[in-house]
C-alpha cells in the first residue's frame, strides 16, 4: 500500500482523511481505537464518532475530543461517517452492520460476522443490496504470507497437498468468562451468540486454513465434523476440534483456551513431500521439503483499515469480503447446530489456581498431534471427546435464534467484545 499522500485528494466517499465511526471501543475495541488513531497520523482516517453505552472517558480518548452516542444510527448521520466499524458483540452484528449499509456507509465488521449463517446471509445479502462495501475483520488474512504460501502450493514446492491442519493452545482465566454477559454462550435470551473456541478467539485458525486450502466460499465444504467440550464451567466450548471436507481436501483445526503451556497458534500445510507451517499472527513462515534445508522467512501485512481506505479511494482489491468468509460460516452453522458441548469430566481438568484458570493436562499434545495427523481428539484416543457429524452443510439451514428460555437478555444493545 502507497503511503497517504499517494492518495487521490478526494473520492466518491469524500475527502481524506474519510470520517469514520467505532462501534464498541472497549475490550477488543481498544486494538481499533489504536489502529485508527495509527491511520488518522498517516491522514488516511479521522475518528468522527465513538459508539458505547457508556461514553469513554477524557483518559480513554487521550484528550482527544470526539463525538459520543449510544444511538448508532444517529451518530452515523450527525457524522457524516464514511466507514463504519463495527467491534460489538456478535449478536449485534447484522441488525447494525444494516443501519450503516442503509445509510451508505462502508463496513470494518469484526469477526465472526454473524452467529449463524442465515444471519450471515441477511447481512451479505443486505449489504450488497445497499451498494456498499464490508471487509470482514479476519485480520490475519491481510498477512502477506498468505498468497506466498498459496503460490507454494500452486507450484508444487511440497508436492501435492494432502491436508491442512490447524492449532491454537491458549489460555483464558476465569475473568475472561465474566466480561460480559455473552461470554462463553451459546444462545442468550433465545439469541444465538455462538462464542467458543473455534468460531471467536481461534476463528482466525479456521478462517486461515480455508484460505489456504482455496475453501472460502459457502460452496466449497461438502462435510464438518465437531468435536465440543469446556472444561470452564460455561455453556460454549474451550476445548474443540473440527474437520472439514472440501474438494481440495481436508482441513482439521483443534483449539484450547485451557492450554497448560500456551503458544503461538498456527496453520500446519501437508504435501507429499514436504509441510509448511505458518505462524498467523507472527506472519512468520516454515517451509521443510525434501532435498532442502528448512527455509524460514517473515512476511509484511496489510491492516484490513487501511486496505478498506485503498479500495474506497483507489479501487484495491478488498481483502475480506463476506463472501470469502462464506466457508467459515458454515463451520459456525455447523457448531451452533450440533449438539451443546460437553462438559469434561472432573478428572479431566486441573485448577491453576496462581493464574485463576483451568488446564486440560496433556490438551497442548492433543491440539499439536490433530494438526498433525488431521484426526480429531476421538481417534487420538481422548476418551471424554465426542464426535459430531454436519454432512451436508449447503443444505436448507435450521433456523437460527432458537429460545432459551433460561438465558439472559442480549437485545441489539453495543457494549464491549
Amino acid at each position: 500500500m502507497r503511503a497517504a499522500e499517494g492518495f487521490p485528494s478526494s473520492t466518491s466517499t469524500g475527502r481524506l482523511p474519510l470520517p469514520v465511526v467505532l462501534a464498541g471501543a472497549r475490550g477488543h475495541g481498544r486494538w481499533h481505537l489504536e489502529n485508527i488513531r495509527r491511520l488518522q497520523d498517516k491522514g488516511l482516517v479521522r475518528l468522527a464518532g465513538i459508539c458505547e453505552l457508556t461514553p469513554l472517558s477524557a483518559e480513554e480518548l487521550n484528550g482527544q475530543t470526539v463525538e459520543q452516542s449510544a444511538d448508532f444510527g444517529a451518530l452515523l448521520d450527525s457524522t457524516g461517517a464514511a466507514i463504519a466499524l463495527i467491534c460489538t458483540p456478535i449478536p449485534t452484528h447484522t441488525d447494525l452492520a444494516l443501519i450503516a449499509a442503509g445509510k451508505g456507509v462502508h463496513l470494518l465488521l469484526e469477526k465472526p460476522p454473524a452467529p449463524s449463517y442465515a444471519e450471515f446471509r441477511r447481512m451479505a445479502d443486505g449489504v450488497a443490496a445497499a451498494g456498499v462495501v464490508c471487509q470482514i475483520g479476519f485480520q490475519s488474512l491481510g498477512s502477506h504470507a498468505v498468497p506466498a504460501i498459496r503460490k507454494l502450493i500452486a507450484q508444487g514446492v511440497i508436492g501435492q497437498l494432502t491436508g491442512i491442519g490447524g492449532a491454537g493452545a491458549w489460555a483464558r482465566d476465569e475473568a475472561y468468562y465474566r466480561r460480559a454477559p455473552w461470554a462463553g454462550k451459546r444462545r442468550l435470551n433465545g439469541v444465538d451468540v455462538i462464542d467458543g473456541a473455534l468460531t471467536n478467539p481461534l476463528a482466525h485458525a479456521v478462517a486461515t486454513a480455508l484460505a489456504l486450502n482455496g475453501s472460502t466460499r459457502a460452496e466449497d465444504v461438502t462435510a464438518i465434523e465437531t468435536e465440543l467440550l469446556h472444561a470452564n464451567d460455561i455453556e460454549s466450548d474451550d476445548t474443540s476440534c473440527v474437520r472439514i471436507t472440501t474438494p481440495r481436501g481436508r482441513v482439521t483445526v483443534a483449539a484450547t483456551l485451557c492450554a497448560e503451556r500456551p503458544g503461538e497458534p498456527y496453520v500446519l500445510v501437508h504435501g507429499s513431500s514436504g509441510r509448511i507451517t505458518f505462524w498467523y499472527k507472527q506472519d512468520r513462515v516454515l517451509v521443510q521439503r525434501s532435498g532442502h534445508g528448512p527455509e524460514e522467512i517473515e512476511y509484511g501485512r496489510t491492516d484490513l483499515l487501511e486496505n478498506l481506505v485503498a479500495h474506497l479511494t483507489e479501487g484495491a482489491g478488498l481483502l475480506v469480503t463476506p463472501d470469502a468468509t462464506g466457508a467459515f460460516m458454515k463451520v459456525v452453522e455447523a457448531i451452533r447446530q450440533a449438539p451443546d458441548p460437553l462438559a469434561l469430566p472432573a478428572d479431566a481438568w486441573e485448577p491453576l489456581p496462581e493464574e485463576n484458570r483451568r488446564v486440560v493436562p496433556g490438551i497442548d499434545g492433543l491440539v499439536a498431534a490433530a494438526a498433525d495427523t488431521l484426526a480429531l481428539y476421538s481417534e487420538l484416543g481422548a476418551s471424554w471427546a465426542r464426535p459430531n457429524r454436519f454432512p451436508n452443510p449447503t443444505s436448507k439451514d435450521v433456523p437460527s435464534n432458537v429460545p432459551n428460555e433460561a438465558a439472559n437478555k442480549v437485545g441489539s444493545e453495543v457494549s464491549t467484545r
